[in-house]
């Protein structure tokens, strides 16, 4: 397959430099090839999928629970006004 080195390491804006260049042109082209080599397969009676294994994501059941983190954090504030943080008013008209 062919393709331009230079033309990719422009899109994706890489400055190489010409041992850079040799390098991915030889590495790029032996993916390319081996891309090729597996275009080759017979895969018409194969289904496709996402994935080669059977999986499914496992979720736990939303549960409603009692949370202390508000009170915990609002016991280290200077002040506090019921469940919020009491802080100096910044804001002034000029």
């Amino acid at each position: 397959m062919e393709f331009n080195i230079d033309r990719v390491a422009e899109l994706a804006r890489l400055s190489l430099k010409p041992e850079e260049k040799i390098k991915l042109e030889k590495e790029l082209g032996a993916i390319l090839a081996y891309v090729q080599k597996l275009s080759a397969l017979d895969t018409k009676d194969i289904e496709p999928t996402s994935h080669v294994l059977d999986l499914e994501n496992v979720y736990r059941a939303d549960e409603v629970k009692a949370s202390e983190a508000a009170e915990k954090a609002l016991e280290h504030a200077p002040k506090a006004d019921g469940r919020f943080f009491k802080v100096p008013k910044i804001v002034q008209k000029d």
